[in-house]
């Protein structure tokens, strides 16, 4: 089966089909940039022309940096706050006039990384990080997500810790690989502090370059690279709208 899946971040969005047998994307993706400032009204048109790249009238599954309770925004922290309260479900539906299921970005790469990538067929506590505009999280337990943790918004020196530790924070400030690293040391430190994870799987776009970072990042967990990279929560998306009765 092939599920149209769309990944919306707070730099761009992009969406494929995706075949659920394997995990594999059927297309090139199609890829625009979100725009400035995330309000609902400006990235409408945005979502609707990436869906419009691959047409038909089967389910689409849709991500969305935040909390999403059966379909309804309930946070949007590197987005408009005007998403705050959205049936983005429904919204998105009306939108494309095909059935839409939305969920958390991270929760959406989790998944797809449980089934098809790193954390396939590991048991016990699994944590799933996604270092891009924000810090999104994923945890399992025995294979069972628990849904919209955010724990990119725990508290470190007084302030989020995708505040200090996001893949934007390294950019903006020009951060050599090693010292982001430190950064994010100290941020997985703390969450394992927290979960005494089995696994943790860092996954967003410093995937492709984890060879640069990711041996300075010193824990106790067995700790591995996304294997769908930036692809996963397109993936996780299809798979969740195939999972809609």
């Amino acid at each position: 089966m092939t599920i149209l899946g769309i990944d919306i971040g707070g730099s761009g969005i992009k969406g494929a089909p995706v075949d659920l047998d394997t995990g594999a994307l059927t297309a090139e993706r199609y890829r625009l940039e979100t725009p400035k400032g995330g309000a609902p009204d400006d990235m409408m048109p945005v979502i609707a022309e990436v869906a419009k790249q691959f047409p038909g009238d089967g389910p689409i599954g849709v991500t969305f940096p935040g909390v999403v309770v059966r379909g309804v925004v309930k946070t949007a922290a590197n987005l408009n706050k005007d998403w705050i309260g959205v049936d983005a479900g429904t919204v998105f539906t009306e939108l494309t006039h095909r059935p839409v299921t939305v969920l958390n970005d991270a929760d959406a790469a989790g998944v797809a990384e449980m089934a098809f990538g790193a954390g396939r067929d590991r048991k016990g506590t699994v944590l799933l990080f996604t270092f891009g505009t924000g810090i999104g999280s994923a945890l399992f337990r025995d294979g069972d997500l628990v849904p919209n943790t955010e724990l990119g918004h725990v508290e470190l020196h007084g302030k989020d810790a995708e505040l200090r530790a996001s893949d934007r924070i390294r950019e903006e400030y020009d951060m050599s690989w090693s010292k982001w690293a430190g950064r994010v040391n100290e941020y997985l430190s703390h969450l394992e502090m927290l979960f005494s994870p089995d696994l943790i799987i860092v996954g967003g776009g410093v995937s492709k370059k984890a060879e640069k970072w990711l041996p300075e990042v010193k824990v106790n967990a067995e700790i591995v690279p996304a294997t769908l990279q930036n692809n996963a929560g397109i993936v996780g998306a299809a798979m969740a709208a195939a999972t809609v009765k």
